[in-house]
């Protein structure tokens, strides 16, 4: 075997995204510097988790970390899908830091994906459980991805700090390619849908937060319906919590989604664990998520802010045809994707806001990535 030539990288930014890429593009990667000056350097607990689902479901994949966790070396392996996994997340990042990646890596895999993740359902940080199932999944059937075997159960919510979720997801893969798409006119919000849960705490919390979001809405639509989950027992996880994703969705088939949860687990980590802090009154939760719906829905753009990166990604992995896409105002995490997408894919994309609607369209040419997993079978 010659020499690996590995592609040298600095820091922590992205790191989920720089191995997800790694791995589809077959790029051997070595990060150096992560956190080196921080006061708990290198590697987090959650990306050691993500390097460990990596493990589980490629084979032959190669991880090399040094003593103080601030050096990574990683060769990628072959995707292998397959039923029956399980992988724990922890209870650094909610299963959502997870699933992006992991949906990804599973349309080019082998065989099928299904796995069982625990952990944190519902965190403030990272997109919902929910989420997921309502936006992130109906996005992958624009480029073709079959809606066969494409599903994300919610077995038990759980929210931080103790976490106890569980969901099982189940990724078919693609039989050759993506399919190019041209999706630029977001449409008019004809329907507005939601869930709210809570845990461990009264039910009461659901009805509160859903007059609350209502109150807003009914004033602008008539179609507007959020259902409850109230959970007990297992189910419920290990810690008391509530929050409310909401979608709404278009005339032209976009979903536009935003979501929030309360729970003990988030303010300060460093707080005395006595002090209880006061928790945002549901009232207040309904309201503020209500608005934030609003102003995703007023940025234009076929997606919302936080599904910008995964709809760039699978652009740019798409046959050599062009892509032409359609987003309201570029945010950090969508810039930094461009980024990494032309480092790693060799894609670039041409960026032309428009001034009058406050948006910006993209386009690309793929690179034409193929299922090469199924091939070797």
């Amino acid at each position: 075997m010659g020499k690996v030539a590995y592609m040298k990288l600095k820091g922590s930014q992205n790191l989920r995204q720089r191995l997800l890429l790694s791995t589809l593009s077959s790029t051997p990667i070595l990060i150096e510097d992560i956190r080196a000056d921080a006061t708990w350097p290198g590697l987090l607990p959650h990306e050691v988790s993500f390097l460990r689902l990596l493990e589980t479901v490629s084979d032959d994949c190669h991880v090399e970390i040094n003593e103080t966790g601030t050096k990574l070396k990683y060769k990628p392996g072959i995707v292998m899908g397959g039923k029956y996994l399980e992988h724990d997340c922890g209870l650094s990042r909610s299963i959502g830091y997870f699933l992006e990646p992991l949906i990804v890596l599973g349309l080019f895999g082998k065989k099928p994906l299904s796995i069982k993740l625990k952990g944190i359902t519902n965190d403030p940080k990272d997109p919902s459980v929910d989420t997921f199932r309502s936006t992130t999944l109906p996005l992958l059937k624009r480029f073709g991805v079959p809606s066969e075997g494409l599903e994300l159960k919610i077995e038990n919510r759980g929210v931080a700090p103790k976490g106890g979720g569980e969901v099982t997801l189940s990724v078919p893969v693609i039989h050759n390619s993506l399919k190019a798409v041209t999706w630029t006119d977001e449409g008019m919000v004809k329907r507005i849908r939601g869930i709210s849960f809570s845990t461990r705490v009264s039910v009461q919390f659901e009805n509160t937060m859903i007059h609350a979001a209502r109150g807003i809405f009914n004033r602008l639509l008539p179609d507007v319906h959020i259902f409850t989950d109230h959970k007990a027992g297992v189910q419920a996880g290990n810690s008391p919590g509530y929050g409310i994703s909401l979608v709404a969705e278009t005339t032209s088939g976009c979903f536009i989604s935003v979501d929030t949860t309360i729970s003990y687990g988030q303010a300060n980590d460093d707080m005395d664990v006595d002090e209880k802090k006061e928790l945002t009154p549901p009232e207040e939760v309904g309201e503020e998520i209500a608005s934030l719906l609003l102003g995703e829905i007023e940025q234009g753009g076929v997606v919302d802010s936080s599904h910008q990166g995964l709809l760039f990604l699978l652009c740019a992995l798409c046959p050599p045809d062009v892509s032409k896409v359609r987003v309201g105002k570029l945010v950090p995490y969508g810039i930094e994707t461009l980024r990494n997408i032309r480092d790693f894919l060799g894609v670039k994309f041409v960026i032309k806001p428009e001034p009058t609607t406050g948006t910006v369209m993209l386009k690309c040419i793929g690179c034409g990535l193929k299922n090469l997993s199924r091939k070797l079978s």
